[in-house]
């Protein structure tokens, strides 16, 4: 098995199989540098037998690979989703994968996207599929990076926030949460509120308890289990709740 079948095999769980699986076979297969197709199946039937006789649960089975994995496929729909693939966007991914993979790891990642990228994959099918296998805060998570590759062109398109919109719905993500991290994304004063979940009239005991919940639930810890490379992300969301606070505190006084 070659150095790029290896990387592949070694970081995946729950990705091995449906839509996500299918994605990254149909990538795979677009290869043309020796790698066999023979092989991802392979790797596919055998996690699958080792899972349905496992007794773990499915939140146990989801490792780094599988949240790279899913980040790949749902980037993929988000980039084409206004009608165009902006070069923006793609070195956005690609800068992404570098700083929480290292180069070799991103090259990988990079080579499997370009070939996800020309498949139509439902946005449905695999969100379902995340969240069945994926813990509420990486899914969190994962939508924070989403913002982030739309935002990489300078502007994001309502066509990409109606997109983020629907796979967050998918991901049982509520409309709260997801105003508050494509606040994080917007310039606009009143979104330091957005960013808290609570609204401008909010009182100073209520702005407390919101930035106290928010800490709770954005915290990076909630990530560890995924991985030192995922930390960045979680701590520039963790970061943004921070300075939203900071904001709402120097307007007010407090």
């Amino acid at each position: 098995m070659g150095s790029f079948t290896k990387w592949l095999g070694a970081g995946l769980g729950f990705t091995f199989g449906g839509p996500i699986g299918a994605a990254i076979g149909f990538a795979v297969g677009s290869f043309v540098d020796g790698f066999s197709i023979k092989d991802l199946t392979q790797e596919q039937l055998d996690y699958e037998r080792t899972r349905q006789s496992s007794a773990r649960s499915s939140a146990a089975d989801t490792q780094s690979g599988d949240f790279e994995m899913s980040l790949l496929v749902l980037a993929s729909i988000v980039i084409k989703s206004d009608g165009k693939v902006d070069q923006r966007e793609l070195d956005f991914v690609r800068s992404q994968f570098v700083g929480m993979y290292g180069k070799e790891r991103a090259n990988n990642a990079f080579k499997l996207f370009s070939g996800i990228i020309k498949k139509e994959v439902s946005a449905r099918q695999v969100c379902i599929q995340i969240r069945q296998n994926m813990s509420h805060a990486s899914r969190l998570q994962l939508l924070h990076f989403l913002f982030g590759i739309a935002k990489a062109d300078g502007f994001v398109a309502e066509s990409e926030i109606e997109e983020i919109r629907k796979m967050a719905g998918y991901l049982y993500i509520n409309q709260n949460d997801f105003e508050s991290i494509k606040a994080m994304f917007h310039d606009a004063s009143e979104n330091a509120y957005k960013i808290l979940d609570i609204e401008k009239t909010a009182t100073d005991a209520e702005v407390k308890s919101g930035y106290r919940k928010m800490v709770k639930k954005y915290h990076p810890d909630k990530l560890q289990g995924l991985g030192e490379e995922h930390l960045k992300g979680a701590n520039e969301k963790f970061q943004s709740i921070q300075a939203a606070y900071e904001k709402i505190k120097n307007e007010r006084g407090l």
